[in-house]
């Protein structure tokens, strides 16, 4: 078990820790350029890529993505009770403990732990948090909703073509399918690398604020994972996924929001570290419940 666990969690720590080095040696590296081409191209592509060569069943796409939208609410709930019974301010705090880091960390955790059936599962996940984080995440740090910010997400069509695929059983030309194949390689070790990047740039300020949230972060998210996984008599891998994904730390975008749209941007950033330092020790304890 031991050596199960480490073959899963240490390639994510060691492509993470290239890039917390490549940061902190001084070496240039293009945060807005890599985010683009994460979101904008490789992402997209990996998530086609995937289900064509998976092909889950609709019935299994559609009970994830019903589990997913009840972690999202679940995680909405807990964020408001516990800010509102702290006295800290929704708007500042409410994203970081909504929306977990699904993406650099949670793909390549369930593609190492489950394989391509994870990583399909995990993706449906990813897509509900991006699309969530990019609408919702925003509106709450700018106080404003833009139902515009939805129509400029590749990940949306991507999904959607991917449904069309997996009803009709459609195939794509096999030298579109090697193009997308080879793009699909490039989102999990960048996201990994620009996580370590990343990490390398935030500072924990007003560290007791930070561990509290990022305690709420974690351990709430394992709450209302085995809440969901019993709900829905969920089964592995899905169980599986869904636990992981759930309990993934705070995802370095509430920090760009906060940031962009004048909140508390210390305070989320102490949260996005604190959760991921303590993630990388839960992580283990985490893998071994769920294998």
């Amino acid at each position: 078990m031991v050596s199960e666990i480490a073959t899963i969690v240490a390639p994510v720590l060691l492509v993470a820790l290239v890039g917390f080095i490549w940061a902190r040696s001084g070496a240039k590296f293009d945060t807005g350029m890599i985010t683009s081409l994460v979101m904008l191209l490789g992402t997209p592509c990996l998530v086609v890529d995937t289900f064509v060569r998976v092909q889950p069943s609709p019935a299994a796409f559609a009970e994830m993505l019903a589990a997913g939208v009840s972690l999202f609410v679940g995680y909405a709930v807990v964020a408001l009770v516990v800010l509102k019974l702290a006295g800290l301010p929704i708007r500042d705090y409410q994203g970081a403990l909504m929306f977990p880091n699904m993406g650099n960390m949670g793909l390549p955790l369930s593609l190492f732990a489950f394989g391509d059936q994870g990583l399909a599962l995990a993706i449906v996940l990813f897509a509900l948090s991006a699309i969530g984080n990019f609408t919702i995440g925003t509106s709450i740090a700018a106080g404003t909703m833009d139902p515009r910010a939805l129509a400029r997400m590749p990940i949306i069509y991507a999904v959607a073509l991917s449904l069309v695929i997996i009803v009709t059983g459609f195939h794509l030309p096999e030298w579109f399918e090697n193009a997308l194949h080879l793009v699909a390689g490039i989102p999990v070790p960048l996201m990994l690398v620009a996580l370590g990047v990343s990490l390398s740039r935030l500072k924990a300020r007003s560290l007791p604020k930070a561990l509290f949230l990022s305690l709420v972060r974690l351990i709430g998210g394992f709450g209302i994972g085995l809440l969901v996984c019993w709900i829905f008599d969920l089964q592995d891998p899905a169980r599986g996924v869904v636990m992981l994904q759930s309990c993934m730390p705070t995802a370095v975008f509430n920090y760009l929001f906060a940031e962009r749209y004048g909140r508390d941007a210390p305070g989320v950033a102490g949260v996005v570290l604190i959760s991921t330092l303590l993630s990388f020790v839960t992580l283990p304890l985490l893998l071994w419940f769920i294998l």
